[in-house]
């Protein structure tokens, strides 16, 4: 006898249908998982503060102070009295010091009797072309102006030898150098217009005064007349 099969009990009919829609929930269900998310729970203390509604201040109680009313002014005396003056008291009348128009001068000084002092110019003529040239104290012997000259530079050189010092801050620096001094022999003789220019400023102030120490000499000349004559020269200051 042979077992025959219902067609609607057949299995394996649905199969394919059913594996479909299992697939879909397992996807569904993993993508599920995967997009689920957590967040930690925070502790939030929420803090309130109760207001009253109406709040009642004390106001503490004053007293008016009550001043008391100004005294009324003095009323005016029925009969005024009038007072002569003991003493009349003269006005002092302060004159203005500005000159106007009206003003007339009085005192008039005229052109003539005006002093006008004459200020002569001290010409002054270089030593190398002087006609006559200063003469130094001890050189009055001399014949002639080239005479003179040498005389003259003769004492200078001896004058600056013999009052000659180092300065000694100089020489704990060891500083040395050659000093220019310029000066002039005014129209009286007298030494002036000291000038000097050198390596350092002690140098200098000890040249200016060897120079300072000079003798007053004979003015030199020009065609009969008094000059003032520059003269230069050059103080050497050197260690050993």
């Amino acid at each position: 006898m042979e077992i025959k099969k219902n067609p609607k009990a057949d299995l394996n009919k649905d199969s394919g249908l059913f594996f479909v829609i299992g697939l879909t929930l397992v996807l569904f269900i993993t993508w599920m998982a995967l997009e689920h998310k957590t967040y930690p729970k925070e502790n939030l203390a929420v803090a309130a503060m109760n207001v009253s509604d109406e709040l009642k201040e004390e106001v503490p109680i004053t007293e008016t102070i009550k001043t008391p009313p100004p005294p009324p002014p003095p009323s005016a005396p029925e009969v005024i009295e009038i007072v002569e003056d003991a003493a009349e008291i003269e006005e002092t009348i302060i004159e203005s010091t500005e000159i106007s128009q009206e003003t007339v001068i009085k005192d008039v000084v005229e052109v003539d009797d005006v002093a006008v002092e004459e200020v002569e110019e001290e010409i002054s003529v270089p030593f190398a072309v002087i006609e006559n040239v200063p003469i130094y104290p001890g050189c009055e012997g001399a014949k002639n102006n080239d005479e003179r000259k040498a005389c003259f530079q003769q004492k200078m050189q001896q004058h600056i030898v013999k009052e000659f010092h180092y300065p000694d801050l100089a020489v704990e620096l060891n500083i040395q150098g050659k000093v220019y001094v310029q000066f002039a022999i005014d129209s009286k003789g007298k030494i002036t217009d000291i000038r000097t220019r050198g390596p350092d400023k002690n140098l200098e102030r000890e040249a200016a005064r060897i120079i300072a120490l000079l003798p007053q000499m004979t003015p030199g000349t020009q065609r009969g007349m008094a000059v003032k004559v520059p003269y230069s020269i050059p103080v050497s200051f050197k260690l050993e």
